[in-house]
C-alpha cells in the first residue's frame, strides 16, 4: 500500500473534524444580532460547504485507492 493511501483515513478524519468545528463556529455566529455576526456567520457556512467538498473528495479517493 503506498504512503498516501496509508495516510489518507487521517487526511478524512482532519477534514471531517475541521468541518464540524467550521459547522458549530457559524452556528454560534449566527446567534449574534448585528450586522458583524451576520456577515461572519455567512462567510463560516460557505467555508463549510468547501471544507465538506473537500471531505467527500478525500472519501472518493480514499475509496479509489483502497478499494473500500
Amino acid at each position: 500500500m503506498s504512503g498516501l493511501a496509508t495516510m489518507l483515513p487521517y487526511f478524512v478524519v482532519i477534514a471531517m473534524a475541521s468541518t464540524a468545528v467550521v459547522l458549530f463556529t457559524g452556528l454560534w455566529a449566527m446567534g449574534f444580532d448585528d450586522e458583524t455576526g451576520a456577515g461572519y456567520s455567512n462567510l463560516l457556512m460557505r467555508w463549510r460547504v468547501g471544507m465538506q467538498g473537500l471531505t467527500v473528495a478525500l472519501m472518493a479517493l480514499n475509496f479509489v485507492l483502497t478499494g473500500y
